[in-house]
């Protein structure tokens, strides 16, 4: 079972503030053969969540380049979507939920840009 679109969140109301923590994994293609090659598919970050009091992992594709902030600097996700995986077993079903974004951008940097936006 999946959601269609996924679940589309509000940065604020859903993570609060997050933190940059670390590069979790990256998840290679499969060849033609089934084999991995060493394309990267996504990347995964660790990262601090006031919201949900808790770390959460963050999915980036792999077309965004590779993520290098300070540990514990404030971070923002760009269009964050989250979504649902459910696999039946014998009591019901395993549900695994994900979340991915098209970009992971220093708060910083952001603020910044929405500031100089707003005075011209």
């Amino acid at each position: 079972m999946r959601l269609a679109e996924g679940i589309v969140v509000d940065n604020k109301k859903t993570f609060g503030t997050l933190k940059f923590s670390a590069l979790r994994r990256e998840v290679f293609e499969r060849g033609d053969d089934g084999e991995v090659t060493e394309v990267v598919k996504e990347r995964t970050y660790d990262l601090k969540s006031s919201g949900q009091q808790q770390m959460i992992q963050v999915s980036v594709p792999s077309t965004v380049s590779l993520k290098e902030f300070s540990y514990n600097e404030e971070v923002v996700l760009v269009d964050p979507v989250i979504d649902t995986v459910a696999n039946a077993n014998f009591r019901g079903a395993d549900v695994d939920w994900y979340i991915k974004c098209a970009d992971i951008l220093p708060a910083k940097k952001l603020t910044t840009n929405q500031n100089e936006h707003q005075n011209k």
